[in-house]
This record gives C-alpha cells, sequence and structure tokens, in this order.
C-alpha cells in the first residue's frame, strides 16, 4: 500500500520479499558504515527478525524512485521512555524516523531531502505529528546537513548514545516542529 506519492519518489509499506532488497543493502559496507554498523551485516534471518517483528506501532516502508525500490524508512510514535530522554514532558503527538538509501547510485542527487520533507509532511498532515525527531550520529555531517536543509534544528547532544562499530557514538538529537 503507497502512503506517499511525490513526483518519482515514492513510499510504500514493508511486504515480505522486500527482505531480500533489505539484505542486500545491508550487507553492502558503504551503506553499513551509515546504518547498523559495517560490523553488523544483515542475514535474511536478521532482517526477518529486526524488520518484520514490528512493535509500538512502528511502520517499515521501502522508499522507490522512478519505479525502482532504492531504501528503506520506519517512522512510529516515540515512547515514553524517549520522551523522557530527550526531555518531552508534554502532550505533543511526536513521531520518530530512521531512513537509508541502500543504493550507492541514489546518493548525493537530493532524493535523501526529497523523502525527509515528504515524511515530515506525512506525518504532519496524516498523523497529526506535533513534532518529528531523529538521533543521527554527531560524526554523519552528511546526514544532519540534509536534516538541517528540510528543517530540523540540533536541540540536544546526547554522549555515548547508539553503539556503532564496536564503541558508543554521541547523537544528536534533532526535532522538526509543525507550525502552529
Amino acid at each position: 500500500m503507497m502512503i506517499i506519492r511525490n513526483g518519482q519518489l515514492k513510499v510504500r509499506h514493508l511486504e515480505p520479499k522486500d527482505n531480500v532488497l533489505i539484505e542486500k543493502w545491508l550487507t553492502n559496507p558503504n551503506v553499513l558504515h551509515y546504518y547498523e554498523g559495517r560490523d553488523r551485516p544483515q542475514t535474511i534471518e536478521l532482517v526477518n527478525e529486526k524488520f518484520y517483528n514490528r512493535k509500538n506501532d512502528e511502520v517499515g516502508c521501502i522508499v522507490e524512485f522512478e519505479d525502482k525500490a532504492i531504501g528503506y524508512i520506519q517512522f512510529y510514535p516515540i515512547s515514553e521512555g524517549a520522551r523522557k530522554l530527550y526531555g518531552y514532558e508534554n502532550s505533543e503527538i511526536i513521531y520518530g524516523t530512521d531512513q537509508f538509501i541502500g543504493e550507492e547510485d541514489y546518493w548525493n542527487k537530493g532524493i535523501g531531502k526529497l523523502l525527509v520533507q515528504s515524511m515530515v509532511q506525512f506525518l504532519i498532515k496524516d498523523r497529526n505529528a506535533n513534532r518529528i525527531v531523529m538521533d543521527p550520529q554527531a560524526w554523519n555531517e552528511r546526514a544532519i546537513r540534509c536534516y538541517e536543509k528540510c528543517g530540523f534544528k540540533k536541540v540536544k547532544l546526547m554522549p555515548k548514545h547508539e553503539f556503532h562499530e564496536g564503541e558508543y557514538r554521541d547523537c544528536w538529537l534533532i526535532e522538526y516542529k509543525a507550525p502552529i
């Protein structure tokens, strides 16, 4: 089922057959450098376990561009534990997203920006989100620049927040606030 259509970009629900695509992308060291870690290539079994056993209203999706599957995005209402960790104590509707473009030929073409902008608009319009948050690793300046171009702002540095390639890495909490 299609969730987003914006020009040549489409975002659709994850289907069982997509596990082969995710495994392909998450065995590529260049993709793993940014998502999961090069020391954690994903087998079909790991993909099925992690991407298909959803909890907490997480929605996994495949990103298509020009009718070719090129990446993955997931969105979810952030948990009470994440609200506390991030410092949100109000009753706003807050969603988180995680994404990657798995096809390297589609990197550095503005598709990531189009994807994030499209997801932000979907979450605000269709899920009534007041804020959208992400927590990219602080060293991933390319991703952070992309998110800032989409209107996200750095809110809080979270030291040693995410385990990646054998060590805990600092992450930025970034947020997009919906217009009032």
